[in-house]
């Protein structure tokens, strides 16, 4: 076959051989392709090519050096994501085995460090290899296993039933849910849609993390209904919450809070400014049993740290987990003050001696950018801040060398005195 041949502007090529996968608009050169197996090959610009989106390209430096096979797509700024560093025709002998194998060892990885009553993140997208694709394994208290799943590109929806094929395979689930209502589809030029498309589950079910039991809303909740990343993170907090008085924000299911809870806490108070999310904090706190130590507060966090400051509130231990600040590289500077502001506010709370969990899951808001905000946040509250530990995501969800948006979680347990 005569794969539609991609190069790219001279010295483009650096990331890409240090291990990221994409490729930008601005990044390419020209394409080259034939109408026919017989005729000569073309050479177009990216908007004047005849090639669809969706297809099968190679893609070259400027000088003519192989880089890898990728899906195109020009209603994308990421206009080509590499799936392979084979050539095309090798990928494509059998794009079935191909996507089998990257699930398979998805899968047979995560099986050294879970065990199968477990809840983990199955396939990371791009540390994966499997550009654009995410998926969660849940296993229930009812010990059904539910797969989540998003196609966030048109590199991973072209290749839909290749994907599901090797879960149904690999994992053998009682039902798969598709979460795909985020405008990042958008972007890719793909519709929105979400609902089970194998089997059928239920919209509302619970797991155990830790021991503590959570209720997971894969319709309605963020994201794909429960943030597993931040599991061990919140294992490695709760010892500090023994006995304490602990502030849980931006807590979403709150359990950082049950964590807590679980370790012998004194009191614990979970804030978040959804309605929804409090209502499901309220419910994991009724079957945990938590309800003499453990109450859900809906507010605005920024604002409730300021009531909580005039009024002399103090704390033991306090948990910052918010949303990305920073969701492109234009809004750091206003992200720095925003983590800033919470981080400094929380520090002034703090009995002497108290812990700060603090935590930053945006990828743009580097670990250069997050601990430099510590270290000013302590010198306008006139604290001094003890790093104690230096935390990121768990094994289920891998960094790939070369591709720094996987490395996107910091969490910091620090001693505020």
């Amino acid at each position: 076959m005569n794969f539609t041949r991609v190069f790219l502007n001279a010295k483009e090529e650096a990331e890409i051989l240090q291990g990221f996968s994409w490729v930008f608009d601005n990044e390419i050169s020209f394409l080259k392709y034939k109408k026919s197996q017989d005729g000569e090959w073309l050479e177009k610009s990216l908007s004047e090519a005849e090639i669809k989106d969706g297809s099968a390209v190679e893609v070259f430096s400027k000088a003519g050096g192989f880089l890898g096979t990728g899906i195109i797509n020009r209603s994308s700024k990421i206009t080509v994501r590499l799936i392979s560093r084979q050539h095309a025709d090798k990928v494509f002998e059998d794009i079935g085995h191909f996507w089998d194998k990257k699930i398979s060892d998805a899968v047979n990885i995560r099986r050294l460090e879970y065990s199968e009553s477990e809840s983990y993140r199955l396939v990371f997208a791009e540390a994966d290899l499997i550009p654009g694709f995410i998926c969660e394994r849940y296993c229930t208290s009812k010990g059904k296993i539910y797969l989540v799943v998003q196609f966030l590109s048109m590199s991973a929806d072209v290749f839909r039933d290749e994907l599901l094929s090797a879960l149904k395979k690999h994992v053998k689930p009682d039902a798969i849910y598709e979460k795909d209502d985020e405008d990042v589809r958008l972007k890719e030029g793909l519709e929105l849609k979400a609902g089970w498309i194998y089997g059928k589950g239920e919209d509302l079910f619970t797991i155990s993390e830790n021991e503590v039991l959570l209720n997971v809303d894969v319709k309605d909740g963020q994201k794909t209904g429960y943030f597993l990343d931040q599991k061990f993170n919140r294992k490695a907090a709760a010892p500090f919450c023994h006995g304490k008085r602990v502030l849980d924000t931006f807590t979403h299911t709150g359990a950082f809070g049950l964590n807590a809870f679980k370790a012998g806490a004194r009191e614990v108070i979970s804030v978040d400014i959804s309605e929804d999310a409090c209502k499901i904090v309220e419910k994991n706190i009724q079957q945990n049993n938590a309800q003499k130590v453990m109450k859900a507060v809906c507010s605005d966090v920024f604002d409730l740290l300021k009531e909580y400051e005039k009024q002399g509130e103090k704390f033991d231990v306090i948990i910052l987990d918010p949303p990305a600040f920073a969701k492109s590289a234009k809004a750091i500077q206003k992200a720095y003050g925003g983590y800033k502001e919470i981080n400094l506010r929380a520090m002034r709370l703090l009995n002497e001696g108290g812990i700060l969990v603090t935590c930053s899951c945006s990828h743009f808001f580097d670990s250069k950018y997050f601990y430099d905000m510590l270290m000013h946040a302590a010198m306008d509250s006139h604290r001094q801040v003890q790093i104690l530990e230096k935390r990121g995501a768990g094994p289920d969800h891998p960094v790939l060398a070369g591709y720094p948006k996987s490395e996107y979680l910091k969490c910091a347990i620090c001693r505020v005195f």
